[in-house]
C-alpha cells in the first residue's frame, strides 16, 4: 500500500457531520484510509458513500499551516486500498447526530487556539535561540578584547558562578527528594485518574500530560506536597507519559491498574472529586484518599466522573467553591488547578486563600474578582492554566531517583 498526496477543500464554516479520533489514528471511507493529524475536509467525489455536503474531522500533517487551513485548502495524505469496503463505516456515520450551530462555533474556535498556540510556541522557540546566539557572540567579543590575565579570571569567576549554582540545585533537590519521600509516609493521598485516554484526542492526551508534568512540579515545591498517585497508566497515556524526561526518577506512586484495583482494601476511604457531586468538602481528611479526573475533554462528557464512582460504589465530594467565590462558568477545574488548590489549603487551611490564589481571574466574576483584587497582600496571578511546558519540564526532569 502506497501513500500519496491529494488536495481537498476545506469549508470551515459548515458542519454536519463529524467523526471522533480513533486509536489507530486511521479511518476507512470506500477505498480510502486517511493518515491521522487534525483536519476538516468537505466530502468529495471520492466519498460517494457519503451525504453532501458532509464534513470529516481527520488529521492535518504538521507541515500544513493555519494560514493554509483558514483558506480551506489543506493536503493530507491519502492511502488508497487494494481490497476492503467501508459497509460499516457508513452505518456509523448515518448513525452520529449533526453538530449544531454551537457546537461548530465551539470547534472552530478551538481549532484556531490550538494553530495560534503552536505558531505562538515556535515564536518563542525561534526568539530563544536567537537570545542564545547573542549571548554567545557577546561573550566571545568580550573575551576577545581583554588581556590574556583578565581574560583568564573572567573565565574562572564565571566558571565559580556556575559551579555555585549547580551546587544550589543539587541541595534543592535533595530537599524536594526529602519532602517527597516523606509524603510518602504521611502525606495526604492524592490521585490522578487516567482511565479516560481512550475518551480522549492525541491533542487532549497532550494536553493532560503538560498538566500532569505541572502537577509533580508544583507538588515538589510545596512546603506540605501530598503523596501522589498516577493510575491507569497504560496504552496511549502511558506512552505518553514514559517520553517524559526524568519520569522514571519520579516520586510517586504509578500504576497499570485503576485506582479501584490498586487500593481496593481501602475502597471506603477513596473519594471522587467532581464538580457534579451534592457533596461538598468543607476539609481535607488525612485518612481519605481524594480522586481527581485525568479528562480533559472540552464538556463532551458531563456528569461522567460523578457516575463512573456511583457505579463503583465510592463516595464523591466537590471543592467548596460556591461557598467563596462564582465563577463566570461552570466549577470545571483543570487538572493542575485542582492539584494546586489541595496543596494551598494543606498548607493555610484556608479555602478562600486557596481559591483566589488559584483560580485565574478570567474564570471568576467580575464583583469577586473586583472584590478580591488582592489575597494576604500578594497580587494573585493573571496566569492561564497551562504554565510554560519549557520551565515544567526542566523542573520535573531534576527529580532524583527514589
Amino acid at each position: 500500500m502506497e501513500g500519496v498526496s491529494r488536495k481537498f477543500p476545506g469549508h470551515l464554516p459548515f458542519c454536519q457531520q463529524t467523526f471522533p479520533p480513533f486509536p489507530n489514528k486511521k479511518r476507512v471511507f470506500d477505498n480510502l484510509t486517511f493518515s491521522s493529524s487534525f483536519i476538516i475536509l468537505s466530502s468529495s467525489s471520492q466519498f460517494s458513500s457519503l451525504p453532501r455536503p458532509t464534513l470529516l474531522i481527520g488529521f492535518l500533517p504538521p507541515t500544513q499551516t493555519s494560514t493554509e487551513l483558514a483558506m480551506g485548502e489543506v493536503e493530507v495524505e491519502v492511502e488508497v486500498e487494494e481490497q476492503g469496503s467501508a459497509v460499516n463505516d457508513e452505518q456509523e456515520i448515518q448513525s452520529i447526530p449533526p453538530l449544531s450551530k454551537n457546537a461548530q462555533k465551539k470547534l472552530l474556535k478551538q481549532q484556531r487556539w490550538e494553530a495560534k498556540k503552536a505558531e505562538k510556541k515556535a515564536q518563542m522557540k525561534e526568539h530563544k535561540k536567537k537570545e542564545a546566539e547573542r549571548k554567545r557572540r557577546e561573550w566571545e567579543e568580550t573575551l576577545a578584547a581583554l588581556p590574556e590575565e583578565e581574560k583568564a579570571k573572567l573565565v574562572e569567576s564565571r566558571r565559580e558562578l556556575r559551579k555555585e549554582r549547580m551546587e544550589k540545585r543539587a541541595e534543592e533537590r535533595g530537599e524536594k527528594a526529602q519532602r517527597l519521600s516523606m509524603a510518602k509516609l504521611n502525606g495526604q493521598n492524592i490521585v490522578i485518574d487516567l482511565d479516560f485516554s481512550h475518551l480522549m484526542t492525541d491533542s487532549e492526551i497532550h494536553s493532560l500530560v503538560q498538566q500532569i508534568m505541572y502537577c509533580y512540579s508544583v507538588n515538589g515545591r510545596s512546603p506540605s506536597p501530598c503523596h501522589l498517585w498516577l493510575t491507569g497508566c497504560q496504552g496511549e497515556m502511558g506512552n505518553q507519559l514514559q517520553k517524559i524526561p526524568g519520569f522514571d526518577k519520579w516520586i510517586i506512586e504509578k500504576e497499570n491498574r485503576s485506582y479501584i484495583e490498586a487500593l481496593q482494601d481501602q475502597k471506603e476511604n477513596l473519594v471522587y472529586l467532581t464538580a457534579d457531586s451534592e457533596s461538598v468538602i468543607d476539609e481535607l481528611d488525612p485518612k481519605k484518599t481524594y480522586i481527581v479526573g485525568g479528562l480533559v475533554d472540552r464538556n463532551r462528557w458531563k456528569g461522567l466522573t460523578k457516575k463512573k464512582a456511583e457505579e463503583q460504589g465510592i463516595q464523591t465530594g466537590k471543592l467548596p467553591i460556591g461557598n467563596y467565590l462564582k465563577m463566570s462558568s461552570s466549577q470545571v477545574l483543570t487538572v493542575n488547578q485542582v492539584m494546586e488548590i489541595l496543596l494551598k489549603f494543606l498548607e493555610t487551611r484556608d479555602w478562600k486563600v486557596s481559591f483566589f490564589q488559584v483560580i485565574p481571574q478570567r474564570k471568576r466574576g467580575e464583583a469577586d474578582s473586583e472584590e478580591h483584587h488582592e489575597v494576604n497582600g500578594e497580587k494573585e496571578s493573571e496566569e492561564g492554566d497551562e504554565r510554560d511546558p519549557s520551565e515544567t519540564k526542566r523542573q520535573c526532569t531534576e527529580a532524583p531517583a527514589s
